[in-house]
């Protein structure tokens, strides 16, 4: 049986579209990001103060008012308003998107899976993360229009790569956030918990388990390794392999859930996923049905290259 199934001509048009429409997106929340805050006039005796304000209230002054000051005044003012229509507009044709993706069945992607991706975003931890594991291969089918064999992909826990190459950043990142990582899970589904017994895992009331692992440490990896300075934050695991994977080819793509819903997944390269489930696949204490598992996981995404991915082909 041919593990797998192409998708009909208009799911691959509608996604192609929402894909564009949703990276589209995603540029123009940066753009706005960029001009957060205010910018305003305030008078101080006899003279004119422009002064640039954050979103969390902190206030600095430009100088006084000045022909110099009144054009970086008069830029700031049409540059927010250009993004905020352009983000207005994008907002919307995503949503249209959206609802088009469930009408015509494009995406499979769990919903908790969609939301945990965009939650990991939001708190700009997108980058320090690769998904790895059973829920890659919905970015391999995404990117190649095809959909794998249900079985193949079912799982109730998604397996996040931590990348101790970029620890310090993270951390810096997470002190101003002023949050935990949970804290970032729990944006996505307010029911995610530290499982008291395996701190690398949140689960959420329906049983979906997130796991943070990470590299064997090396070259001054702490270890062990908590999540954020909250107490009862998650902490990374280590795990075998997880080095080749950081040091290999990324591969990102849009994936799209049941209703319709999109996010950008970060995962290994297609002949990283390859190599990985092999070697665990021989792994002597591997659990057997996994082990099968792993091998049919393996054998699926090397059809996937050969037949739709020639890119990563090795040459002759």
């Amino acid at each position: 049986m041919n593990p797998l199934l192409e998708l009909q001509p208009n799911q691959t048009r509608q996604y192609i579209d929402a894909e564009t429409v949703f990276l589209e997106l995603r540029r123009a929340q940066a753009e706005f990001a960029e001009v957060r805050g205010s910018m305003f006039w305030r008078t101080q005796g006899n003279t004119d103060y422009l002064i640039r304000e954050s979103t969390g209230g902190a206030q600095k002054s430009l100088g006084p008012r000045s022909a110099e000051n009144e054009k970086i005044y008069e830029r700031f003012k049409a540059r927010k308003a250009g993004a905020a229509s352009r983000l207005a507009s994008l907002t919307s044709a995503a949503h249209d998107q959206q609802r088009l993706n469930k009408a015509l069945r494009v995406g499979r992607v769990p919903g908790i899976v969609i939301k945990t991706l965009n939650a990991l975003e939001a708190a700009g931890l997108q980058d320090h993360f690769l998904t790895i594991g059973t829920h890659a291969l919905y970015a391999y089918e995404s990117a190649c229009g095809v959909r794998f064999m249900s079985d193949a992909l079912a799982t109730q826990d998604i397996d996040l790569l931590f990348d101790s190459r970029k620890r310090l950043s993270f951390v810096s990142h997470m002190r101003r956030m002023d949050s935990s990582f949970i804290g970032a899970l729990q944006k996505a589904d307010p029911t995610f918990r530290v499982m008291p017994d395996q701190k690398q895992t949140a689960i959420n009331a329906t049983g979906f388990e997130v796991d943070v692992i990470r590299r064997i440490a090396k070259d001054g990896d702490p270890h062990p390794f908590r999540m954020s300075a909250n107490e009862d934050d998650l902490w990374a695991v280590q795990v075998a392999g997880a080095d080749k994977i950081l040091s290999a080819q990324r591969f990102s793509q849009v994936i799209v859930s049941q209703t319709g819903h999109m996010a950008v997944m970060n995962t290994m390269n297609p002949l990283t996923f390859i190599a990985i489930k092999r070697m665990i696949s021989l792994s002597p204490d591997r659990d057997p049905k996994k082990r099968r598992k792993d091998v049919l996981q393996a054998d699926m995404v090397e059809q996937l290259v050969q037949t739709h991915m020639p890119q990563y082909l090795q040459p002759r």
